[in-house]
């Protein structure tokens, strides 16, 4: 199933990674028809990430520390039973990407490739950071 999903988010262009949405649902909409379900019903956003170059596209898909993130900021919040109110929720979060990220360490491949077309692209929102 993953190597059929990898067929969609890999494809060149819009309407290959919608061919490949629709050859993925008739092979695996009998077993798993949400998984199908889900992609049409969030296209529209999901096929924006078409409009970005093959180089910004790898480095979305590809990096592993966003599923790390998520797990890391599920755990704090889930050990928790409740929070006496928001600004205790954000705190928490805070502390926890505080640590996390001192365990960023490994480079991203390919994000140097990525970067030019980010600054190619996005050239005014990255300036104000440099």
């Amino acid at each position: 199933m993953a190597a059929d999903l990898k067929k969609i988010y890999t494809s060149s262009t819009i309407e290959e990674g919608q061919q490949n949405l629709d050859a993925f649902a008739t092979k695996w909409d009998a077993t798993h028809p949400m998984v199908s379900k889900s992609w049409y019903s969030n296209w529209e956003r999901l096929s924006i990430f078409f409009e970005y170059p093959p180089e910004i596209r790898r480095v979305i898909y590809a990096i592993n520390a966003i599923e790390s993130l998520n797990m890391t900021l599920r755990k704090v919040t889930k050990n928790r039973g409740s929070f006496p109110n928001e600004e205790s929720v954000f705190k928490i979060l805070y502390l926890a990407l505080r640590n996390a990220s001192k365990k960023w360490t490994m480079p991203i491949r390919g994000w140097n490739a990525a970067m030019n077309h980010f600054l190619i692209i996005f050239e005014e929102r990255i300036e104000l950071y440099l």
